[in-house]
């Protein structure tokens, strides 16, 4: 499963993560292991590999021809692809997809290989040893698509609100791959209704994007946690005779999220975040999550009255935002970065690797109304000059490509922090009762007073990105010792009270749904190797706190959603 819909009627496409694939670690000879194994998956999770950190080599054959698009979802950490032994492509980023066209392939068998490494070394400024497991193989899925010589490589849909009636701005990219020009139209579709009609021309090997003015939607329904309506929008690509070529399929929701002073609107009606950070970490999947196992996740969700899921700390399967947005819960979706000093932030692939995450997540995920707010750099340098250069220039690059979400950053940097001018939305870490024991209200009350009186975050919507404390799963005792599940329980009800109280406060992501591996180094301060912080154990099954959680969240606040 590529999407929980079909992106194509007309295209030929062809799943290729849809069972095993010959695999090998390198080098494959001596003590190097050869094997079948399933595509997607994390190697980790193999008999014989738990704990595997180098490169491997994935192979498998296809039947082709005519010009075809190769699309990895996720990869972990690095791809070299290769097609009948020539490289096509090449990719750093576990967490963001890529594609490459190879143009006129030939009719028949063709062999695909390609070579992963999920090592840590100086050239990965992103994928370090961190407070999470860092897995290694083709994660998410994989598909081939069969091209003709012109094609739709692109579809942007903007949702406007305006006068009490709903428009759209569309954006498709066009690839015309032949040595002549191309003549035709486009036709976009709303829901089957035939909304625009354009003529296009392209030059020999020339990349076009077409963007149409504002088309009105009348009757359409708007997308809200309460109602989550859909609407699949079609482009259809014509050749100068009228017959259709190709098309792409993407689904939107007609909503609308705001600034207003302190609060965040969406459809123009003030929400309040009950939300909860999640991990992309299975113990019997790694981060390669099943659809079956997703859902179960997010059912957990809900079922806490939680309204909004955090991606800590990457973008997430998009088959999970799918999900997301045909359940109603709202995503805070972040860039790949987390808890990285100055010094990491001066490595000097930094920049490059961080913007390519933030161009590769908001051109494959603009479309989910699920997502509304952009997060970079959790728990960064956030403190120092050079740091605030770093999150100037990804707040730049996040605005430039996309002007309807307001964006933020988690940070940790208590009373100094010298960036709150840059973001939409004030956001922190906290975790009083746990790393200190200062009172939670206590706490948030001088922390906003900070913020409110000090910094540019002034008169900004203000979120807390993080709270919580540990709990090893069973460990009960009446002394209510730290570790304990009455323990969490305790801390828990005492941060959330405090948080969705605070004056100002748009509302809170506890940290974190479930317990999950963390990088080997970290086992002096995370018992079991795990990050024991989850409502839930590994295996989903709720500590205390789940139940403290779901009274406070479901109970009655000020928001409309």
């Amino acid at each position: 499963m590529i999407r929980t819909f079909s992106t194509h009627k007309i295209r030929k496409t062809q799943e290729l993560s849809d069972g095993l694939w010959d695999f090998h670690t390198l080098p494959s000879v001596g003590e190097g292991i050869c094997k079948k194994i399933i595509v997607p998956g994390c190697w980790e999770n193999e008999p014989g590999l738990p704990g595997y950190r180098g490169q491997a080599c994935y192979e498998r054959s296809f039947q082709g021809g005519e010009n075809v698009r190769l699309e990895f979802k996720g990869v972990s950490h690095t791809a070299k692809v290769l097609l009948d032994e020539a490289v096509i492509a090449e990719h750093y980023n576990a967490c963001t997809p890529f594609s490459t066209v190879v143009k006129a392939l030939p009719e028949g068998e063709h062999h695909l290989k390609v070579y992963v490494d999920n090592s840590f070394h100086e050239q990965s400024a992103l994928h370090v040893p961190n407070d999470y497991q860092t897995y290694g193989g083709i994660t998410r899925p994989v598909v081939l698509e069969f091209l003709p010589d012109s094609y739709l490589a692109g579809l942007h849909i903007t949702p406007i609100f305006r006068d009490n009636s709903w428009y759209l701005i569309l954006e498709a990219t066009l690839v015309n791959l032949a040595d002549a020009a191309f003549d035709g139209s486009i036709a976009f579709a709303l829901a089957d209704k035939e909304l625009l009609r354009i003529s296009v021309h392209l030059e020999s090997q020339e990349t076009l994007c077409q963007r149409t003015e504002e088309i009105l939607c009348p009757d359409v329904i708007a997308w809200s946690p309460a109602e989550p309506k859909l609407y699949e929008i079609t482009a259809k690509l014509l050749n100068k005779q009228g017959d259709t070529i190709d098309d792409l399929i993407d689904r939107t929701g007609f909503r609308e999220i705001q600034i207003a002073g302190k609060e965040i609107l969406l459809n123009r009606e003030k929400i309040q975040i009950r939300g909860i950070c999640r991990h992309e970490d299975h113990p019997h999947f790694g981060c390669a999550i099943p659809y079956t196992a997703m859902y179960e996740d997010l059912a957990l969700i809900q079922d806490l009255g939680a309204n909004s899921v955090r991606t800590s700390h990457y973008p997430n399967d998009e088959r999970f935002l799918d999900l997301c947005d045909e359940l109603g819960l709202l995503v805070w979706e972040e860039n790949h970065a987390r808890g990285l000093s100055e010094e990491a932030m001066r490595n000097p692939f930094f920049e490059e690797q961080c913007e390519a995450c933030i161009q590769e997540m908001i051109e494959a995920h603009y479309n989910h109304p699920s997502i509304y707010i952009w997060g970079i750099l959790n728990e960064c340098a956030s403190h120092t000059e050079y740091g605030r250069e770093c999150y100037k220039k990804q707040f730049e690059l996040i605005r430039k490509m996309d002007q309807t979400r307001p964006c933020s950053f988690a940070s940790c940097q208590f009373q100094t922090d010298i960036c709150f001018d840059l973001p939409d939305v004030v956001s922190y870490n906290i975790y009083p009762l746990w790393y200190h024991d200062t009172p939670a209200a206590e706490y948030l009350a001088e922390l906003y007073n900070w913020i409110q009186t000090e910094t540019g975050g002034t008169g900004k919507p203000f979120l807390i990105s993080e709270t919580g404390a540990g709990a090893i799963y069973g460990y009960r005792t009446p002394s209510r010792v730290k570790w304990s599940e009455e323990y969490q329980a305790y801390a828990l009800e005492q941060q959330l009270t405090a948080i969705l109280s605070q004056e100002g406060c748009s509302g809170v992501y506890i940290w974190q749904f479930c317990d999950g591996r963390v990088c080997d180094s970290w086992f002096s301060v995370r018992p079991r190797t795990m990050n024991n912080k989850g409502v839930f154990d590994e295996y989903r099954r709720p500590k205390l706190s789940a139940e403290v959680v779901k009274r406070i969240f479901t109970s009655k606040h000020e928001d409309t959603f």
